[in-house]
């Protein structure tokens, strides 16, 4: 079924030039305000106009060490309140109602942190942009939602589709490898040959959970726990050498250090050369440790994406 994306801003098209570029007196901030309540209003009504009470998230995630909004995140990502402090429940999947649905606009038009598309299959869809773009697609006319949208003083403008709809993204995902039985068959000769590894479960882009395993007696019990379509990633055990951990810190560039508290925890830090006179203060309570490099240069010895329950492979990860 064809879809139709609008394009809904503060911003009026006659103050655009022959590039698109606009030049009016409008700024790319949330006033938090009435106009950010015209938003979440418009994107409303037409998810009322398509007859779409829920949305599913899409490819969620939260900041990292690189920013790109205009305003500074906040702690929690704008995500307090609408789910518990470790995320459970916001993840790749999840079906949420239009309350929260807005709730999440609301969050993503101020920057929070907080970044995910919306999603009713093949019916409706919400991608918010930087500096106060939203796009909604949707598989009816909605030309009443256009009216009401125009009416409290926003434009929706009807667009070709949406810069953010996901084949437009980088992603190869013939690359993509469930976790299936092979998977963890891997895993447990991967156990059976270093007595142990650290497994990482990103649950959503930027934000990662890490699991100590030497049995797969100790697999088993956490992987009732692993979040939905998440991506799974094997790594070489933690040392408890901290001194040498250390020693392997490059002379510049990020790095993520997996550490692992006397209470058996493990959190992840990323730092660079700025950070180590700090180090030692800050890892004083660490009792074993791993070294990742910066990202371009990792190398998992192994990784796979969750499957849904049917086996399907719907997450848009890639390694």
């Amino acid at each position: 079924m064809g879809r139709r994306v609008y394009r809904i801003t503060k911003y009026d098209p006659a103050d655009r030039d022959e590039h698109g570029h606009y030049l009016g007196p409008e700024d790319v901030y949330s006033d938090h305000g009435p106009v950010e309540a015209a938003y979440l209003a418009a994107v409303a009504a037409f998810a009322q106009a398509t007859a779409v009470t829920h949305l599913t998230i899409r490819d969620p995630g939260v900041t990292g060490i690189v920013t790109f909004g205009t305003e500074p995140p906040i702690d929690g990502h704008g995500l307090a309140g609408l789910f518990p402090p470790d995320l459970t429940g916001y993840h790749d999947g999840a079906q949420v109602p239009i309350a929260v649905a807005l709730e999440l606009v609301r969050a993503m038009l101020r920057d929070n942190g907080v970044w995910c598309r919306l999603e009713a299959e093949n019916r409706f869809s919400v991608h918010v942009g930087y500096d106060q773009y939203v796009y909604v697609g949707s598989a009816l006319p909605c030309s009443h939602a256009v009216t009401l949208t125009h009416q409290r003083g926003l434009f929706a403008e009807p667009m070709d589709r949406s810069p953010y709809d996901p084949e437009f993204d980088e992603n190869d995902l013939t690359r993509r490898r469930p976790a299936g039985p092979t998977f963890w068959d891997e895993l447990e000769a991967l156990i059976g040959r270093r007595g142990g590894v650290v497994l990482e479960e990103e649950h959503v882009h930027n934000a990662s959970r890490w699991h100590r395993v030497t049995t797969m007696a100790e697999v088993a019990a956490i992987r009732p726990r692993l979040t939905p379509r998440a991506m799974l990633r094997v790594w070489p055990d933690l040392s408890t050498d901290v001194n040498a951990a250390l020693a392997e810190l490059p002379d510049e560039g990020l790095s993520t250090i997996v550490r692992q508290n006397p209470q058996g925890h493990i959190s992840a830090l990323t730092v660079d050369e700025t950070d180590y006179p700090s180090l030692p203060t800050a890892l004083a309570d660490t009792r074993a440790m791993l070294i990742l490099p910066s990202y371009d240069e990792r190398q998992p010895l192994a990784a796979a994406v969750l499957p849904d329950p049917d086996g399907v492979l719907r997450a848009r990860w890639t390694p």
